[in-house]
């Protein structure tokens, strides 16, 4: 169903003009989903050996040890939650800008959304299992649609989608607890070799042979993605974005909420083992995402005047997409057997320490790529053929 919308009251910020706050908060949110995937590229097995023998870090034992397994908490979810709820915030921004023009809505969205899952479909086959764009299309269709429903049905629907998630996630939690198998088994030879001498055709092969169980993720978690989606437009609406004392205030309540409900629950499922993980990750996650608003925002409002960090992190949240697929291609050359092959070779206690390393290099390569591109162009590159590609 399209409709021709109204226009409507005025959105946080001048109308076309971009939250310099959702900028940051973008390149914050693609920097932190590096900080769990490059676990998974580094992994014995990389992308298979997650399911096989679990992810969570032990916090016993060295020093380099104890830091990973707090960068590891710190990111795990996170900053996917926060991803998913800036997503929501933009496809509320394309509808007010629709609105405003008196465009039809869906309308062109439609395109937008497939583009975008046939672009996670590549990015998934070619470059990296635990692709999200997939999902994100998916999910911005329905709630699309939901944008021109009445705030009352989009309320129910988003406490809803979030109750269902809650019991499925519970229920998973409480079979996987009573099964008494607390930890991970190992990972078979034959993936290990894959990843680590394997032909990058071969992986390619093997991403298909097994693209249903890989594809797991957001099916499991489409409830969470439905709920985080609206929030995101909820949040958007309400102000929560914007530079004036609404949004100020109403970040204060999500740093102080997010982070005092969502720390002590991640700090709890993260110690009870390897059985909680969903719970950790699922639930609660996205809680400690809301806080991350808040905490970051409270940092961006003391900001005098936008140094190589903000400008960099900016740089990267207009360039989102470019940014993402990017920092997983340049984790798979490094780590994968068909480029550097470094997760084969530098294994043993060190590890942890050149893991987080190669994150912070691979951060620096996108703020500082990013910056030198938008200084010319812009759109990120693959934003830009995005845009051609729709405008016809």
């Amino acid at each position: 169903m399209t409709e021709t919308l109204p226009a409507p009251a005025p959105a946080t910020g001048p109308a076309g003009g971009r939250l310099a706050l959702l900028d940051v908060l973008r390149g914050v949110a693609i920097l932190g989903t590096l900080m769990t995937n490059v676990w998974i590229f580094t992994a014995p097995g990389a992308e298979w050996g997650f399911l096989e023998s679990g992810s969570a870090a032990s916090v016993h034992g060295t020093a380099a040890a104890v830091a990973e397994a707090v960068f590891r908490l710190a990111a795990d979810g996170k900053f996917l939650s926060l991803l998913t709820i800036l997503f929501g915030a933009g496809l509320a921004i394309q509808f007010d800008a629709a609105a405003r023009r008196g465009l039809p809505w869906p309308g062109r969205y439609r395109w937008r959304a497939l583009f975008l899952f046939a672009e996670g479909t590549l990015h998934f086959v070619l470059v990296f299992a635990w692709d999200v764009l997939m999902g994100y299309a998916v999910t911005s269709l329905l709630v699309a649609w939901l944008l021109t429903r009445s705030q009352r049905a989009r309320r129910r629907v988003m406490w809803w989608a979030a109750g269902l998630h809650l019991a499925f996630m519970g229920l998973i939690t409480a079979a996987l607890v009573g099964a008494g198998q607390d930890s991970g088994g190992g990972v078979s030879r034959e993936v290990v070799d894959l990843y680590a001498h394997g032909g990058y055709l071969d992986q390619v092969a093997f991403r298909l042979e097994n693209a249903l169980v890989l594809r797991l993720e957001p099916v499991l978690s489409f409830g969470l993605l439905v709920f985080l989606f609206l929030l995101g437009v909820r949040l958007f609406r309400a102000g929560a974005f914007g530079a004036d004392g609404t949004g100020r205030r109403l970040r204060s309540r999500m740093l102080v909420w997010g982070l005092g409900l969502g720390v002590p629950l991640t700090a709890a499922t993260g110690l009870a083992g390897q059985d909680w993980f969903l719970l950790e990750r699922y639930c609660a996650a996205p809680l400690v995402a809301v806080g991350y608003v808040g905490l970051i925002g409270a940092v961006v409002d003391r900001v005098r005047r936008p140094g190589p960090l903000t400008t960099g992190l900016t740089a990267v949240g207009r360039t989102a997409l470019s940014g993402y697929v990017l920092q997983n291609v340049l984790c798979v050359v490094v780590s994968y057997g068909f480029g550097l092959g470094l997760a084969a070779r530098l294994t043993g206690p060190g590890r942890p320490w050149w893991v987080m390393g190669l994150w912070a290099a691979v951060c620096a390569v996108l703020m500082v790529s990013a910056t030198l591109w938008l200084r010319r162009f812009r759109h990120g590159p693959l934003e830009a053929v995005q845009r051609r590609m729709l405008s016809r």
